[in-house]
């Protein structure tokens, strides 16, 4: 009984990445008749045991937009070094365009602190130990994901 298989869900095998929406947003562009609208969204996916990745999807109609912004976050995916309490080892700083994000380890049981897209990308590595802030003051979403992977990227023993 394919039900009660843990393996599948209802479209298929199950996949072992976990993902949440950054972001979506209504693009136009003008045509001849008029406006032609599509959807651009941000998508986080990751493991919870260390990898994570963003990606961005186009397309017509959302769930389209969607299914593109996962499968390219699936592509884009980065293994940071963690210890042994799913933390980071040393204080990590990153740019991207003008978002910028520090992240640095706590003392255990402090837990995650993060905001906004930040939050959702550490989340979904399965990091639990770290205070994060975004030092710039962008509110581009999809930066400060962007800028969180590459902080993490950084990341060596």
């Amino acid at each position: 009984m394919r039900g009660n298989n843990k393996k599948f869900n209802a479209r298929g095998p199950r996949d072992e990445f976990d993902h949440k929406i950054i972001d979506i947003r209504r693009t136009a562009r003008v045509i001849a008749g008029g406006r032609r609208f599509s959807f651009r969204v941000s998508v986080a996916a990751g493991d919870k045991k260390g990898r994570v990745g963003v990606g961005v999807g186009k397309s017509v109609d959302t769930p389209s937009a969607i299914e593109k912004a996962i499968k390219r976050a699936k592509k884009n995916l980065v293994k940071p070094v963690l210890t042994k309490d799913f933390s980071i080892p040393h204080e990590t700083e990153a740019k991207f365009g003008s978002a910028q994000v520090l992240i640095r380890p706590v003392l255990k049981g402090h837990g995650l602190v993060a905001g906004s897209s930040v939050r959702v990308v550490l989340e979904l590595a399965g990091i639990r130990g770290v205070n994060a802030k975004i030092i710039s003051r962008s509110k581009n979403k999809l930066n400060n994901a962007r800028a969180a992977v590459k902080a993490l990227e950084k990341i060596k023993k």
